[in-house]
């Protein structure tokens, strides 16, 4: 299925976990660090440096990019690292986050709450997926190198829905087909 960035109701409704997407629009990067920060500036009550409504973050440090790329080996990176600031951004307007692995059960609440989704990327495949995205520009937090945020312009970026708006999970239906 072909979705767009940013996200739109209609689309997250449509989402069923398990099923292969391919992202085409604008996506955002943040992992630990620009997490943190943004966590702080919510906390605070300041403004973000990026508007969350709708949006996509691909939780992934790009390497440098070779001559003529436009970004380096784009794999994702572990998602629980990001669990203690999801809440609270999906509850912001956050409507979809990329990344591997589990994520809590308090993420799945608010993923359920604030009707959003949990997509993964193919671990390992950093090279290929770079091959999707066609525009990168930082846009804040500089000072952290590959970790801070970057806006992506993507087409047919591959993720599968791993949690959908209803909170039914890939991981866990897998477990339970295998009992």
């Amino acid at each position: 299925m072909k979705i767009t960035a940013p996200l739109i109701k209609e689309e997250i409704n449509n989402l069923k976990a398990g099923e292969y997407v391919y992202i085409t629009g604008t996506i955002y990067t943040a992992r630990d660090a620009a997490h943190k920060r943004m966590y702080e500036a919510i906390k605070n009550g300041e403004k973000l440096p990026i508007n969350l409504e709708n949006n996509i973050i691909y939780y992934m440090g790009p390497s440098p990019a070779r001559e003529g790329n436009v970004i380096g080996s784009a794999g994702p990176t572990t998602s629980s690292r990001m669990d203690k600031y999801t809440p609270d951004m999906l509850d912001l307007g956050l409507k979809g986050m990329i990344g591997k692995g589990k994520r809590s059960e308090e993420v799945k609440d608010a993923i359920v709450r604030n009707n959003a989704t949990y997509f993964a990327a193919v671990g390992g495949a950093g090279a290929l997926l770079s091959k999707c995205i066609k525009k990168s520009e930082v846009i804040a937090y500089d000072d952290l190198g590959t970790e801070a945020i970057r806006k992506l312009e993507v087409v047919d970026f591959p993720a599968i829905v791993v949690i959908d708006s209803s909170g039914n999970n890939l991981y866990e239906m897998v477990l339970d087909s295998n009992k």
